[in-house]
């Protein structure tokens, strides 16, 4: 191996999310202790790229197809280009054929190099149920990965019992975020273009905008406050015109898409309220985000919502569509509640969401793979 090690990173797509944040965050914080290559199964979803520090040592190089029917002769090309890096991190079911590939090809017993993949949550087509096809394939891709690490309990959980991962290849390893960044006054004019309708609260939410994130429900929760709430959207993806189809129907004429931001810590603490609609997270960096900015969260039940936000706020981790409105309007009455609430978050998350928890335990485990456990320290 190189003095630097050289880190392979496939992605189903590369558009910034939770997964990208956390990547990329490491990527920066690491700096020149590795140099990285970054695929995305597809080309066009690469916005995470702009939250890379510009001397951060990385290439997109040319390679072969990361998605497509499963077939032996692109798998057989996939391990050619696998060989030519250190280690690899693949993410999610998007990156699976990169897995399969590294199985096939025999690991590390045959000249590839360690693979460690992530898995951080599912997309709409598994949000209400996982398939029994792609739980079969995970099981039989994974059987040769160095490592699987899944951020919430709930994942792990499935990992174990239906994914039947070994308890020595499983590592939990929650989200974390700088909280002191968080807790300094917001930017005033951080996020471009918005300007508050007076009297009324804002309500934040940052999602990539992919219809399991279900913005659509958080405009219709927030439909029933519009006199007194203001929702604001930061991020940016291929359901930006249903979001404003659904405003428009609902008369939220005042809400306002901000597309995609960077450096959070800028512009969250300008929200009064932060919402989560998804149909399905597991442990959601933007809530940490919005936690330690010392904000009270409206949302759905899904993932680990409900064991993250301090227990204050659970009433307000709710069900359905409906609640989330109730929960929404609740917290729209009472400032106190919300004073409350937010210092109970902000609390929680410098407890125990400290990015520094986190760096320590990925760059042990990269590290390890790497059969050189200072490497990334």
């Amino acid at each position: 191996m190189a003095e630097r090690p050289h880190i392979l990173h496939v992605h189903g797509s590369f558009s910034l999310g939770g997964k990208e944040a956390r990547a990329t965050r490491l990527m920066n914080i690491w700096g020149a202790k590795a140099r990285h290559s970054i695929m995305s199964a597809d080309p066009s979803a690469m916005g995470a790229r702009d939250a890379i520090d510009p001397v951060i040592d990385v290439t997109y190089p040319d390679a072969p197809s990361f998605a497509g029917k499963p077939g032996l002769a692109r798998y057989r090309e996939i391990q050619a280009f696998l060989k030519g890096f250190d280690l690899v991190l693949t993410y999610n079911w998007g990156a699976m054929d990169a897995v399969m590939a590294h199985r096939l090809g025999g690991g590390t017993a045959k000249g590839l190099p360690p693979l460690i993949h992530h898995e951080d949550g599912f997309n709409a087509d598994e949000a209400e149920g996982l398939k029994t096809k792609r739980n079969l394939f995970r099981r039989v891709a994974l059987q040769r990965a160095y490592a699987l690490v899944v951020p919430s309990v709930v994942l792990e959980g499935i990992a174990r019992t239906i994914w039947r991962q070994p308890a020595d290849r499983l590592h939990l390893i929650r989200n974390g975020i700088d909280v002191a960044r968080y807790t300094a006054p917001p930017m005033q004019d951080a996020i471009p273009g918005l300007v508050r309708t007076p009297g009324k609260l804002l309500v934040g939410t940052l999602a990539g905008l992919r219809a399991v994130k279900n913005i659509p429900r958080l405009v219709r929760a927030i439909a029933a406050h519009k006199d007194r709430l203001q929702l604001v959207v930061v991020g940016e993806g291929p359901e930006r015109e249903a979001i404003l189809a659904e405003a428009e129907a609902h008369g939220l004429q005042d809400m306002h898409m901000a597309g995609f931001l960077d450096r959070p810590w800028r512009f969250v603490g300008l929200f009064d309220i932060f919402a989560l609609s998804s149909d399905s997270e597991q442990f959601p960096i933007s809530l940490v985000e919005a936690m330690a900015a010392g904000l009270p969260a409206a949302s759905m039940d899904v993932g680990d919502v409900a064991n993250m936000v301090a227990p204050e706020n659970r009433p307000f981790v709710v069900g359905d569509e409906q609640a989330l409105s109730h929960a929404l309007g609740q917290l729209a009455a009472d400032a106190d509640l919300r004073d409350r609430l937010g210092a109970a978050n902000q609390a929680r998350a410098a407890r125990d969401f400290a990015e520094e928890t986190m760096v320590n335990a990925y760059a042990s485990l990269y590290g390890e793979a790497l059969a050189s456990p200072m490497i990334l320290r």
